[in-house]
């Protein structure tokens, strides 16, 4: 402003028009008047006022401080018991642990026959489903949004924890692996394993000797399962076969999945109707196609338990 009038001043008035303004002399003479004393006034050093407590709470809420700053305002006073440390005022807030849910099933070898009945098996019962599988397309094409499909298998240790995050019942086909360990089993309230281990014992001459390898597997996938800590159900299943299921009853007796047969969809259904009913120590039972029809599952569970059918 001062260099305008400056140059005002100094230009003839015919100049005035050509600059594009329009001041007769007298104005312009007024104008430095005006400004000499103002300059003069403005050279007497103002005292800021105290921020009032209005002032100092707005500065709080609306970044007032920097808003001062900008505008030449005098820095506002430290605000009584407010964080004044710079360090302390950006620190971000911490964090607080939120607690694991866990609500789904674990299927192991999910594209297996067995596997892939018992996965149907939970949809029906609308159970939220994690599932290792070989070919993860091949499982998200034939179940879809219902199930989560995981690459690898037990014997991987990093598939295996990734796949029990998150998981409250671990339904086992076949052998335990990396499942075993201590570590992985933490937060598991049942194990199901579905075990062929009354059949592997029941044969004689070459069949056992073909059979001793799987056996042994069986017998220490049972052994991992009973030590782990972790509420267990063994289902000793007879021969395994492709039929339909819900055809014929069942035989739980002692001693009779090793020469009889079981339907695999009758197998798959049967662990997951163990699903909600662990026992207090653990069961072990066998059971095959027969004539005896059940009404309630957990009711005949609860009695397997009680009866001690169980190595």
């Amino acid at each position: 402003m001062a260099l305008f009038l400056y140059c005002m001043h100094s230009l003839p008035p015919h100049k005035c028009k050509e600059s594009g303004f329009t001041i007769a002399p007298g104005r312009i003479n007024c104008a430095k008047t005006l400004w000499v004393a103002s300059s003069s006034s403005n050279n007497k050093k103002k005292q800021p006022k105290p921020l009032s407590f209005g002032e100092r709470l707005l500065d709080y809420i609306e970044g007032g401080p920097k808003l001062r700053k900008w505008y030449g305002a005098p820095d506002q006073l430290p605000r009584d018991g407010l964080v004044s440390n710079k360090e302390d005022r950006y620190r971000e807030p911490e964090q607080e642990t939120v607690p694991e849910v866990r609500d789904a099933v674990l299927v192991t070898d999910g594209d297996s026959k067995t596997g892939q009945l018992v996965i149907l098996s939970l949809i029906v019962k609308r159970a939220r489903i994690k599932a290792l599988v070989k070919d993860i397309k091949a499982a998200a094409s034939a179940f879809g949004s219902y199930i989560e499909p995981l690459a690898g298998d037990v014997t991987d240790k990093t598939s295996v924890k990734k796949a029990l995050k998150g998981v409250r019942v671990i339904i086992c086909i076949g052998k335990m692996g990396m499942l075993e360990e201590d570590e992985n089993l933490k937060g598991i309230e049942h194990i199901i394993l579905l075990s062929q281990l009354a059949v592997l014992r029941s044969g004689g001459g070459i069949q056992a000797f073909m059979n001793e390898k799987a056996k042994r597997l069986a017998e220490a996938d049972e052994i991992a399962v009973i030590n782990s800590g972790v509420p267990y159900t063994i289902v000793r299943a007879g021969s395994l076969q492709d039929k339909p299921g819900n055809q014929r009853g069942f035989n739980f007796k002692e001693g009779c999945a090793g020469n009889g047969i079981l339907s695999r969809e009758d197998a798959a259904a049967i662990c997951v109707e163990a699903l909600d009913s662990p026992a207090e120590k653990g069961l072990i039972f066998e059971v095959v196609n027969g004539e005896e029809t059940v009404q309630n599952w957990s009711e005949l569970f609860s009695s397997l338990a009680n009866s001690g059918n169980q190595d």
